[in-house]
């Protein structure tokens, strides 16, 4: 049994897949094996996982029709020999530790679910200021806590940088189609059940931009679909046995999270909170814009009230943070950022 299997889901990724297998290659950690599943390429894809095949026994090649990622993901993991899953990309390159890191880290952590690391765009003149300030936000979470209190924010671990074990794909049924994400839905997913999340505090693998990259293309990356995924783990989470729901943000983050939410078994939003005093008095979806002053006034009315907070503006999650420690509720009990 080898120490870490490696999957890869591939589709047409021959310009790509040389480079990502011989960042394998180059791993310091040898005793792994690498399962490609071709999801029905008409390039040379296959022809390449073969070729690596017939030169290292450790990269095994499986093919399949073409019916997505989330099918070829889930056969990958019946493929999967060893109890720790290394996701990967075809287009991405793993730095050489990345594999001895993760599982060492894994093998003396018992109680971590699923381990990622920091990591950089690359080639450099291809990654926008927008992708730049995701990388960043993404490098700043690195223990379990700062990942489990910015989940709702956006997806707080890159896929393809993430080593898991193997018994939590077979606990949670693997990856699921819902419309959205599903390497997100498989983190909210575990983060409900209670899944604890690390970081290696370096960078561990470089995340190609080009513009036919799925984020770019795939219509469930849509801010709308991540907005859907949120609000419906919310429901099945935090929100669950709430008697009230703030949502603090009556701008266009809000309207739409709300609407989401209202959706999902009619959640009990009460009220919106705003800063601006052009909103605040007026109606957000029949529900009252209180000024944050009146916040604990209408918090009192209620036995187990939650707020949200969906604005969408990086600066403003510090500032509303601290209004409402100052408050005195608390951040993941009270309280969920859902930008």
């Amino acid at each position: 049994m080898p120490t870490v299997s490696v999957l890869i889901t591939c589709y047409n990724a021959e310009r790509t897949l040389e480079e990502t297998l011989a960042s394998l290659a180059a791993q310091t950690l040898e005793d792994f094996e690498v399962i490609a599943v071709d999801d029905g390429s008409t390039d040379n894809t296959l022809a390449i996982l073969k070729d690596w095949g017939e030169r290292d026994a450790r990269f095994s090649a499986f093919s399949k029709p073409h019916t997505g990622i989330i099918s070829s993901a889930n056969q990958g993991v019946t493929f999967c020999q060893s109890r720790y899953i290394a996701r990967m990309d075809a287009d991405d390159r793993a730095h050489p530790q990345r594999l001895a890191l993760q599982v060492d880290y894994l093998n003396t952590h018992p109680d971590v679910a699923a381990v990622g690391s920091l990591v950089k765009g690359f080639p450099e003149e291809q990654v926008g200021k927008g992708f730049q300030l995701y990388y960043e936000w993404l490098n700043s979470l690195v223990t379990h806590e700062d990942i489990c209190r910015e989940i709702f924010v956006e997806s707080p671990l890159p896929n393809p940088s993430v080593t898991i074990r193997k018994s939590w794909f077979e606990r949670l049924g693997g990856y699921q189609e819902h419309g959205w994400p599903e390497d997100y839905d498989f983190w909210l997913r575990m983060y409900l059940a209670g899944a604890r999340f690390a970081k290696i505090p370096r960078v561990l693998l470089e995340w190609r931009e080009h513009p036919e990259r799925v984020t770019h293309t795939d219509s469930r990356y849509s801010v709308k679909n991540f907005l859907r995924a949120k609000a419906h783990y919310l429901a099945l989470g935090p929100l669950q046995g709430r008697d009230a729901v703030f949502i603090w943000g009556a701008g266009m983050t809000g309207r739409r999270l709300s609407k989401h939410l209202i959706r999902e078994e009619k959640q009990p939003i009460v009220a919106f909170v705003d800063i601006d005093p052009k909103k605040i008095g007026r109606t957000r979806r029949g529900r009252p814009i209180i000024a944050r002053e009146d916040l604990m006034d209408w918090w009192g009315r209620y036995e187990n009230p939650v707020l949200l907070a969906a604005v969408r503006a990086r600066y403003a999650r510090p500032l509303i943070r601290e209004k409402l420690v100052e408050f005195g509720l608390v951040e993941g009990e009270d309280w969920w950022a859902a930008a």
